[in-house]
C-alpha cells in the first residue's frame, strides 16, 4: 500500500501502482470526468500513470493553469495528427503549450499552406477529437527513437533526440500519430470540444536565423464551445485595446525604420504621459529617502565583465563600440546596476549612513531578435525606473518590505488592483546558470519569502525564474481583460557587492560587504505604458491624461472667449487645447470622443454671456453648465494623487 496526500492535507491509502485517475474516481465520478492530469510530488503526470510510492497528489482540471497547459499541449499533438493526414510527408519541429493556447512548428516542404486552410484543419481536428483517442505513453531507447524518425526522414526530431540521454526518452501516440514528447497529456482527445487556429508565422528552427524557417501555426482549444465564443469576444476587445493601435491613434509614440527597429520615438503627447509617470514616482521615491543619480548610456566593456552581465547577456547586447585606442571597447548599457555600484564606491561608507538608495530613470539597450520585437512591450532601447539600495544584512528584510509598500502604492494609484507576487527562486537542479555561493543564495531567498509573508502578499513560488545574480519577487498584475503581466520586480543580491568589492565600515571598525536590493516598480517605462494603455483602453486616469480637456467653440464668433478660457485653465496647471477647425460642433464632439479626451467644454452665445461653459465628459456624459472656476475645482479634485 502507498499513502497519497491530497491538497487539503488528508491522507488516503491505495495499492501500489494506483493512478491519479483512480484516486479521482475514489473521490467522485464527477471529479474524475474533469481530471486532465495530476501533479505528483510537484511534477505534472498523465492521470493514467502508475504511482509506485508515497506521494503528494493534486488532481488538475481546466480550472488549474497546469491543467490548461496540459490540455493545450495535447491539442498541439491533435493539430499535428490532423496536419499529417492532410499533408502527408510533412515534418515537425516542436509543439508546446503557451500562455493561451499552443503552436506547432511545421516544415511543409513543397506543399502550399496558408491561413486559408485553417477551416479544413479545424474540421479535421474536431473529427479526430470525437474519436476519443487515448494518449498512450511509452519509453523507448535512444536507438529506437533515432530509427523511428530516420525512417520518417524527420531531421528536426533527430536533432532533438541527439541532445537526449538514453533512458529518458518517451513517445506519445494517439490514433495514427506518434510524437517524441515528455508529456504529460490529457486522458483522451474527447476532452477537446472547440478549436480555433489563430495565426501563422515564420519561425527559425531552434531560433537560429542561420537555419531553416518553419511555419508556426498557433491555435487555442476549449472543453466547451461557449468558452471559445467568450474567448473570441475577448480577442476582439483586446484588438480594440492594442497599445500599438491606440498609440498611433492617440499620437503617443511611433517607430521609424530610419531610426531603427525596436527604438521607440516618444511623441509630444506620449512624452507628457511618460513625464507624469516619472514625476509621480520621483515624488514617492524622494519621500522614501531615495537619491536621484544619472549615468552614461555606455560603459567600458570591462565594467560588464566584472558584473557578469557580459557573460550572461553578451550575446543579446549590441556589438562593442571600438575606439581609436587599441583594445578599448565600450558597450551600450545593458543594465544600470554596475554603474550604481561604481557610484557607491566614490567615497568610504559607514554603517551609520546605510541604507543608501540610488534611483535613476536609466535607458538601457538589448539586441532583441527582430522577430521578437512587439510594439512597446519588446524593444531594443528602454528606460528602467531603476533603483539600487545598499544596506547592512540586518536591514535587508525591512528595506525589502518598504519597497513592497512602494510597489503597491504605484499599482493602487494606477488601478492595478489584482496581482500575485511570484517568488522567483534558483533552479535547484541546474545551479550553473547562476553566480554566487549557496550560503548567500539561501540568505537572499529566505529574506524574500519572509518579507512577502509578513506583508501578507498572495504569492506563488517558481523555481528557475531567478535572475542570474539573485532571487526576486515579481509582481504579476491582472489588467482589465484579466490578462497577466509581469510588472514590478524586487531582487536581493549578495553577488554584485562581492564582484565590485563594495564595503562599509561597521560598528566594529572592520570592513563589511553591503547587500544590494534591485527594484523597479514600473519595470520599464515602455512596457508599463503599453500595459497601461491596454488596461485603460486609452482612457487614462485624469492626472495622467496628456490633454485633460478640449474647448469647443460652436463658431468663430466665440473663439476669443474660448481662448481666454483655455489660458485661464492652463495657468492653473490643467492641460488642455482648443479646436478651432471650421467644423460643426457635433463633428468636434465626435472627434474628441475618438481621441478619448476626458472633458469637452462647449462654448456658444449663452456661455459667453453668462461667463460659463457647458461641460461634457468622455462617454457622452452631460455635466451641465458651470463656471470656469467650478470646472477647475472639479478637475483639481479628480487629479489629486
Amino acid at each position: 500500500m502507498i499513502n497519497i496526500t491530497l491538497p487539503d492535507g488528508s491522507v488516503r491509502q491505495y495499492e501500489k501502482g494506483t493512478t491519479a485517475m483512480q484516486v479521482a474516481l475514489s473521490i467522485s465520478e464527477g471529479l474524475a470526468r474533469n481530471v486532465l492530469a495530476a501533479e505528483v510530488n510537484g511534477e505534472v503526470w498523465d492521470a493514467s500513470r502508475a504511482i509506485d510510492s508515497d506521494a503528494a497528489v493534486k488532481l488538475l482540471t481546466w480550472n488549474d493553469d497546469k491543467g490548461k497547459s496540459t490540455f493545450w499541449h495535447s491539442s498541439a499533438h491533435l493539430l499535428a495528427e490532423a496536419l499529417e493526414e492532410l499533408y502527408p510527408g510533412i515534418k515537425f519541429g516542436i509543439g508546446p503549450s503557451i500562455e493561451t493556447g499552443f503552436y506547432y512548428d511545421v516544415d511543409f516542404g513543397d506543399q502550399v499552406f496558408s491561413s486559408d486552410d485553417f477551416k479544413q484543419i479545424e474540421d479535421k481536428m474536431l473529427e479526430l477529437a470525437k474519436k476519443k483517442e487515448v494518449f498512450d505513453r511509452r519509453s523507448v531507447s535512444k536507438a529506437e527513437a533515432l530509427a523511428y524518425f530516420e525512417d520518417k526522414g524527420d531531421e528536426y526530431k533527430l536533432d532533438l533526440i541527439k541532445d537526449l540521454e538514453d533512458g529518458s526518452i518517451t513517445f506519445y501516440s494517439q490514433g495514427n500519430f506518434t510524437d517524441l514528447c515528455r508529456g504529460p497529456h490529457i486522458p483522451n482527445t474527447g476532452f477537446i470540444k472547440a478549436i480555433k487556429l489563430t495565426n501563422v508565422a515564420g519561425a527559425y528552427w531552434r531560433g537560429d536565423e542561420t537555419r531553416k524557417q518553419l511555419t508556426r501555426i498557433y491555435g487555442v482549444t476549449f472543453p466547451k464551445a461557449s468558452e471559445l465564443s467568450d474567448y473570441l469576444k475577448f480577442i476582439e476587445e483586446a484588438k480594440k485595446r492594442d497599445h500599438r493601435k491606440l498609440g498611433k491613434e492617440l499620437e503617443l509614440f511611433a517607430f521609424s525604420e530610419k531610426v531603427g527597429m525596436g527604438l521607440p520615438l516618444w511623441l509630444p503627447k506620449g512624452t507628457a504621459l511618460r513625464q507624469k509617470l516619472t514625476d509621480f514616482l520621483q515624488r514617492a521615491q524622494l519621500n522614501s529617502g531615495y537619491e536621484p543619480v544619472m549615468t552614461p548610456h555606455i560603459g567600458h566593456k570591462q565594467l560588464y565583465i566584472t558584473s557578469g552581465h557580459y557573460e550572461k547577456y553578451g550575446a543579446d547586447s549590441f556589438q562593442p563600440i571600438k575606439t581609436p585606442v587599441e583594445g578599448e571597447e565600450f558597450l551600450l548599457k545593458p543594465m544600470n546596476c554596475p554603474h550604481h555600484c561604481e557610484i557607491y564606491k566614490t567615497k568610504p561608507r559607514s554603517y551609520k549612513e546605510l541604507p543608501v538608495r540610488f534611483s535613476e530613470f536609466g535607458t538601457v539597450y538589448r539586441y532583441e531578435q527582430s522577430g521578437e520585437l512587439h510594439g512597446l512591450t519588446r524593444v531594443r532601447g528602454f528606460t528602467q525606473d531603476d533603483a539600487h539600495l545598499f544596506c547592512r544584512p540586518d536591514q535587508v528584510k525591512e528595506e525589502f518590505k518598504k519597497v513592497i509598500d512602494l510597489v503597491l502604492y504605484v499599482f493602487g494609484a494606477l488601478g492595478f488592483n489584482e496581482y500575485t507576487a511570484q517568488v522567483s527562486l534558483r533552479d535547484p537542479e541546474n545551479k550553473t546558470k547562476y553566480i554566487g555561493s549557496d550560503e548567500n543564495w539561501a540568505l537572499a531567498e529566505s529574506a524574500i519569502i519572509e518579507a512577502a509573508a509578513e506583508k501578507g502578499l498572495p504569492t506563488v513560488v517558481e523555481y528557475g525564474e531567478a535572475a542570474f545574480y539573485g532571487p526576486k519577487l515579481d509582481f504579476m498584475v491582472k489588467d482589465a481583460l484579466g490578462r497577466k503581466w509581469q510588472l514590478g520586480t524586487i531582487q536581493v543580491d549578495y553577488n554584485l557587492p562581492e564582484r565590485f568589492e563594495l564595503e562599509y565600515t561597521g560598528s566594529d571598525n572592520q570592513k563589511h560587504r553591503p547587500v544590494m536590493i534591485h527594484r523597479a516598480p514600473f519595470g520599464s517605462m515602455e512596457r508599463f505604458v503599453a500595459v497601461l494603455i491596454e488596461h485603460c483602453g486609452g482612457q487614462f486616469p485624469l492626472w495622467l491624461a496628456p490633454e485633460q480637456f478640449i474647448v469647443l467653440p460652436v463658431s468663430e464668433k466665440y473663439e476669443d472667449y474660448a481662448q481666454k478660457l483655455l489660458e485661464s485653465l492652463n495657468n492653473s496647471d490643467i492641460r488642455g487645447l482648443i479646436d478651432l477647425r471650421d467644423e460643426k460642433v457635433g463633428r468636434k464632439i465626435r472627434d474628441a470622443e475618438v481621441k478619448k479626451l476626458p472633458y469637452m467644454l462647449i462654448v456658444g452665445e449663452k456661455e459667453m454671456e453668462s461667463g460659463t461653459v457647458s461641460v461634457r465628459k468622455h462617454g457622452s456624459v452631460d455635466l451641465g453648465s458651470m463656471t470656469s472656476d467650478e470646472f477647475r475645482d472639479l478637475l483639481i479634485k479628480e487629479i489629486t494623487v
